[in-house]
């Protein structure tokens, strides 16, 4: 059997040290061992019935429960009070068989693969790279969990591919300590998988786009996700550049993502008429405290995977050094006004090096992340349409308001389906500022407070926004939530209502969701909104 330790515990942090929060008691739970099931898909099943073990003492005892990962969350979206359980050790690959394919699947056999819920996304790339295959994106590094970038809608970096939920086509959740209360979840209008893989779950199957859309971005709140089956591709190769480009010609880039009619031009990246190539990938980085006249940007190109190519671990292997990162934070709290030429000096150490190429695969430059120490991120998704608009309004606060620790980006993510993603916009430009936590000081406002500013200043412009789900924001700030989502909010919480049952809806609140209002159980909702359309 699958072996849970129980930990009490008083607090608990995530990575960034953005904490910490209050807990009661912490789970780890192991899996069996081959020795004793064989079979990974009974290794599977016994961890199941653990965890549904676990939340029948949890709802015994009348507490809430929350699954995490690798903490990588700045927000307190992860955390509850009263019972956490850390995900992982529970990292199987689950092989598919022939009748485990949907007879009317869309979807290419070879490129569908099941992984239970605490791998990382450097695990997923790891086996799949072992098959021929790759992510279609990630984040910009790779310790997150696949459950957890999908619970918060880990945004990728590919213009015209979307974000890591996105390539996800079924869920396995425990919503409840019952027999019934283990479901597969897909669309209805693209099923993956077979009737016969859920019943090898213990799962009832429902089909149901709705649903499915809703609980994609579930933010931890539609109960216990298990196991998830993507869609991977092909491996493919990534050509990267870094370099200087004109402010005005990378903001207008921004804002049209026209690289066909630009000025901006990479030698060996045009088509047959010498036209700019449309990149995979388009990042600018902006100094709100430096007006020069031209931007850092990177840009990643598609290729087909070819082999031998150069290495390309030397290029990404950029340390941030963790003691460099503390002098700029005790010299930023006591100085503030010295931030910006702090920020100068930085540069060098956090950007990219400038007028470098490099060509690897997609987990090979989205590789581990450097820096875990105290840090903040706070990440606007608006319209490109809106990107130099809503980064000069920002910039402004930043300066006005600040100055802030912290350096500003754009990266761009194409449409997502999931209900509650924050790249709900045709092309979500995300805004991202990153930097070093400070304290609150009759200098500096807090960080929640520099939150609330810009939120106020993108609202008075009138520009529709987003925020990251799992990044620091004023999430106590009034209507935000029905600002940015409306009726789909709305829509969110009726079909959670109606796949939970309202004592397990309770149990997998906590204080994010009751901060913004997303855990609101209807007990009226109608059961039809999940029924099974396929």
């Amino acid at each position: 059997m699958a072996r849970t330790k129980h930990h009490k515990k008083d607090k608990w942090d995530t990575l960034h040290r953005n904490g910490p929060f209050p807990l009661k008691r912490l789970y780890v739970t192991e899996l069996e061992g081959e020795a004793v099931f064989p079979s990974k898909t009974e290794r599977y099943n016994d961890a199941a019935r653990e965890i549904q073990r676990l939340l029948k003492e949890t709802v015994d005892a009348g507490e809430g429960f929350r699954a995490y990962g690798s903490r990588w969350s700045l927000s307190n979206i992860a955390h509850h009070k009263d019972r956490m359980h850390y995900n992982g050790y529970m990292n199987l690959h689950l092989p598919l068989k022939d009748e485990y394919y949907h007879e009317d699947t869309a979807y290419d056999p070879e490129d569908l693969f099941f992984f239970e819920c605490g791998n990382t996304i450097k695990e997923l790339s790891q086996t799949l790279s072992s098959h021929g295959k790759s992510l279609k994106t990630s984040g910009a590094s790779n310790g997150q969990t696949i459950a957890g970038s999908i619970s918060t809608g880990v945004h990728g970096s590919a213009i015209d591919v979307g974000a890591i939920p996105d390539y996800v086509v079924g869920l396995n959740l425990i919503i409840g300590p019952n027999s019934d209360d283990i479901v597969y979840l897909e669309r209805h209008s693209r099923p993956a998988l077979s009737d016969t893989f859920g019943e090898k779950l213990n799962a009832r199957v429902i089909r149901n786009d709705d649903l499915f859309n809703a609980a994609l971005v579930g933010l931890g709140a539609f109960g216990f996700i298990h196991g998830v089956v993507i869609e991977a591709e092909d491996l493919f190769l990534l050509n990267r550049y870094v370099v200087k480009v004109d402010k005005e010609v990378a903001l207008k880039l921004a804002d049209t993502l026209d690289f066909k009619n630009s000025e901006f031009k990479i030698d060996g990246e045009t088509d047959e008429d010498g036209k700019p190539l449309r990149p995979f990938h388009y990042k600018v980085f902006m100094n709100p405290y430096n007006d020069e006249d031209q931007y850092v940007v990177e840009v990643l190109y598609k290729k087909p995977y070819e082999v031998p190519y150069p290495d390309p671990f030397p290029a990404v292997q950029k340390t941030t050094y963790r003691e460099l990162i503390n002098l700029f934070i005790k010299v930023a709290e006591q100085h503030p006004n010295i931030i910006p030429k702090l920020i100068d000096q930085l540069t060098d150490v956090v950007l990219p090096s400038v007028d470098q190429s490099t060509t690897g695969t997609h987990a090979e430059l989205f590789w581990d992340s450097q820096y875990q120490g105290p840090a903040f991120a706070c990440s606007f998704g608006v319209d490109h349409r809106d990107s130099s608009k809503a980064w000069e309004i920002l910039s402004q606060v930043a300066r006005e308001e600040g100055p802030f620790p912290g350096l500003f980006a754009m990266r761009f993510v194409k449409q997502s389906d999931a209900t509650l993603a924050f790249t709900k916009f045709p092309i979500t430009c995300m805004i991202e500022i990153d930097g070093v936590l400070w304290e609150k000081s009759d200098r500096l406002p807090s960080l929640t407070e520099f939150s609330h500013l810009m939120i106020d200043a993108l609202k008075a412009n009138d520009i529709p926004f987003t925020l990251h789900w799992g990044k620091n924001a004023d999430w106590a700030y009034p209507g935000l939530v029905d600002y940015m989502y409306g009726n789909k909010a709305e829509k969110w919480k009726e079909l959670r209502s109606a796949l939970l049952s309202p004592e397990m809806a309770k149990v997998f609140s906590n204080d994010f969701l009751d901060t913004t209002g997303l855990s609101e159980i209807n007990e009226d909702v109608d059961e039809e909104l999940i029924a099974s359309l396929r």
